[in-house]
């Protein structure tokens, strides 16, 4: 790892030089004519009171050695944090960068200049994204994160931007792609500073080892929480972690139906909430399917699944399917907390129920792994006649109800084949625990 930075020839740059070095870190420094700033942060119980900044001054940094630009010209990975400070404006540095083969990351600031047009990630927090680009102040978080981030990818013509979400993850937008969701796995308690650019240098080293975009940012993501979590920059102890609320509730029926759905978005909206729905066949529930529902009630207020009857499974998927009734797929979903109420339609698309309902965000499982992400999605214009908005949560890879069903039929297969080639056993004078259990 080496840090291209600007220092002064003062005790702070020779302390900060050695503690980098002490931790293999090889730094290259530019001059800094005055002081190398100091952030003082007075802290209490693990929370931040108070910061003093000194030193740092508004002087530019020096001119990079030829070593300099060698080494971004033949790095695996770099990443640029633009701190505000004159480093990223540095004409032969800016150069460097746009020339390199290696992706780049950049964490915006915004006293900063733009991003190296054609960056790979761009990787701004909310408030810098509506410092940078002016969106509606009604607008939701979601569209304010989905607007900015698209508007911030065209104008500096970078791969993907992924904005932070704090405790609740990160939105990252590819070019002609529905946004990706990427949830924090668990809800961190504690100090946040340093959680973006722990971030940014996590997607930067998945990128260098050849992750895709979206596997980088679903790294980071996880990082950044562990990061918190444990106590930030100031502790590496563990912290205690909230888990994602308990999977299975006791309410279940009266979730069910219209009028269910209906007073769960009337309660939401005359608090100002925001209604999430997403909707599929879920034909034998299983992890995959529960990870994206848990990732979409992460997003609002309410969750409202939208679930194909009988009739359209068949319709969709073949006479063979569901495996299961309707009614035992919603009484299923409607017993998971996450799920504030279910209300199944008959047609092939949700679109009517959509229009009926009016969401604010519609919620999809996708699968990133390809690296190109998904073709908008045929909601998304039906969404937007209301202001509303569609994303994509990642699967979890190795769940799919098709391969669980064809599983079962090739296990089945075989023991019908064990029993046609097998001899013929004595029946057990009494039933086994397993026959009793079957």
């Amino acid at each position: 790892v080496a840090l291209v930075t600007a220092l002064a020839d003062d005790a702070g740059g020779a302390r900060l030089s050695s503690l980098l070095a002490a931790a293999g870190v090889q730094v290259y420094a530019l001059g800094l004519p005055g002081a190398t700033p100091e952030k003082i942060r007075l802290r209490a119980r693990g929370r931040v009171l108070l910061r003093h900044d000194r030193g740092g001054t508004a002087a530019e940094p020096g001119v990079p050695a030829d070593e300099v630009l060698r080494l971004i010209a033949n790095a695996s990975a770099v990443l640029v944090s633009d701190y505000g400070r004159g480093m990223a404006q540095q004409p032969a540095l800016r150069a460097a960068l746009g020339a390199t083969r290696a992706p780049v990351v950049w964490d915006p600031h915004p006293r900063g200049p733009a991003a190296v047009p054609g960056v790979h990630l761009a990787t701004p927090n909310e408030s810098e994204v509506r410092d940078l680009v002016k969106v509606p102040s009604a607008a939701t978080r979601l569209a304010t994160a989905s607007r900015g981030a698209q508007a911030l990818r065209r104008r500096w013509r970078a791969g993907a931007v992924a904005v932070t979400l704090g405790g609740h993850g990160a939105l990252l937008c590819h070019a002609g792609s529905t946004p990706l969701v990427v949830p924090a796995p668990t809800t961190a308690e504690g100090d946040t500073c340093g959680a973006g650019d722990r971030f940014a240098a996590t997607a930067s080293l998945a990128l260098a080892r050849g992750a895709l975009v979206s596997e980088a940012v679903q790294a980071a993501v996880a990082e950044a929480t562990e990061y918190v979590a444990r106590g930030g920059v100031a502790t590496a102890l563990p912290r205690p972690v909230q888990p994602i609320p308990p999977v299975v509730s006791t309410a279940g029926g009266d979730r069910i139906g219209v009028a269910a759905a209906a007073a769960v978005v009337a309660g939401v909206r005359a608090a100002g909430g925001t209604v999430v729905a997403t909707g599929g066949c879920f034909d034998l529930l299983h992890a995959g399917h529960v990870a994206t529902l848990q990732a979409a009630r992460q997003l609002g207020d309410c969750l409202v699944v939208c679930l194909n009857s009988d009739a359209s499974v068949a319709g969709l998927k073949g006479p063979d399917r569901p495996v299961m009734s309707q009614g035992d797929r919603s009484r299923l979903l409607a017993a998971l907390s996450c799920v504030d109420a279910v209300m199944i339609f008959d047609e092939p698309t949700p679109h009517a129920a959509l229009s009926w309902l009016r969401p604010d965000i519609w919620v999809k499982g996708g699968d990133y792994a390809t690296g190109g992400g998904e073709p908008a999605l045929p909601e998304a214009e039906i969404l937007r006649r209301w202001g509303g908005h569609a994303v994509v949560a990642p699967y979890l890879d190795g769940r799919s109800t098709t391969e669980m069903i064809a599983a079962a039929r090739s296990a089945g297969a075989r023991v019908r084949l064990a029993d046609t080639v097998s001899p013929p056993v004595a029946a057990p004078a009494h039933p086994s625990a397993a026959e009793g259990t079957r």
